[in-house]
């Protein structure tokens, strides 16, 4: 303000001092981030696209070969089968657990007596060890003692070999995924606690029903965060590992084989390092693509604001 005195103890010249320090410390907090960008994501990326343009086996020298490996890739039938699998996971799972999610949300977003008991329960299986967690599914799946063929017992219904048949090996693991929900529904939650209530009332007194609200307010406000989880939903699901490797391991007959399981053994298991970094870099590229179509088509998410600009 005009004419305002200020305390003895302060001074321009103390205030720019103070303000030049920390434009001096963000600029060296700055050039150490991006060194540690550098160091730990670029040289490790640029040193592996150069290993899947070779021929190595993690202990003698890599012999350079060019695009060969990337065109053995091609004519892989298990490289193409593990890509069909990884497709057909990302396609049925990614909508089944983003609905699941929201729905489950959509339920605990108002409080009520035990809501943050059944978030902390929705959300536990993300922070238990997905080994762990894999191996108590594997003996809920076991034909002969398995809990679910005890249950479908009860009620007449024949068992099932759910891992060990071809065609209900992945749509199992598909089923076990779905415990996964707890990061997307936090998130869901705190998008739907964020949509004003006087908008649900405005809809409410111009007679909008339940399923017109949901649809006109809360979808349309929370489409920012339902573009994220659907992003972030897609990238898990391709780099799908645990549960696949010690639920089934690939099988049976490569029912289950996915790129990243796929890309495990042939890199640490065959030792055909130059080959499994070609195999990486394909999942890099399928997943970026994705990414780029996902933020092409979204025309459908609602920024505030957007209609000013």
């Amino acid at each position: 303000m005009p004419g305002a005195k200020h305390p003895a103890w302060f001074s321009k010249e103390r205030f720019y001092i103070r303000e030049r320090r920390t434009l001096i410390c963000e600029r060296k907090n700055s050039g150490w981030q991006v060194m540690g960008l550098f160091v730990f994501t670029l040289i490790p990326m640029i040193y592996s696209f150069y290993i899947s343009l070779t021929e190595w086996d993690f202990i003698g020298t890599p012999r350079f070969i060019g695009l060969k490996n990337y065109m053995d890739i091609m004519k892989d039938s298990t490289a193409k089968k593990a890509l069909i699998n990884t497709a057909y996971y990302t396609a049925v799972s990614v909508p089944l657990r983003m609905i699941l999610a929201l729905t489950v949300a959509l339920m605990l977003s108002k409080p009520y007596k035990g809501s943050n008991g059944l978030r902390v329960l929705f959300y536990m299986p993300g922070i238990i060890s997905g080994v762990a967690i894999s191996a108590v599914w594997s003996r809920l799946f076991d034909p002969f003692y398995g809990g679910i063929n005890d249950i479908l017992a009860r009620f007449g219904i024949p068992g099932l070999a759910w891992l060990s048949d071809v065609h209900l090996a992945m749509p199992s693991i598909i089923l076990m995924n779905l415990m996964y929900i707890g990061t997307p529904m936090v998130v869901f939650i705190a998008a739907i606690k964020g949509v004003p209530e006087q908008m649900y009332e405005v809809a409410l007194l111009d007679g909008a029903n339940g399923w017109q609200r949901f649809i006109n307010i809360t979808i349309q406000m929370i489409s920012p965060i339902l573009f994220y989880n659907l992003i972030m939903q897609i990238i898990q699901s391709f780099q799908v590992f645990t549960n696949v490797y010690i639920m089934t391991n690939g099988g049976p007959a490569n029912a289950t084989m996915v790129l990243v399981l796929y890309l495990y053994q042939t890199a640490f298991q065959y030792l055909r390092m130059g080959y499994g970094s070609a195999l990486a870099w394909i999942l890099f590229f399928i997943i970026l693509i994705l990414t780029l179509i996902v933020f092409r088509t979204s025309g459908w998410v609602y920024f505030e604001g957007k209609e000013e600009r």
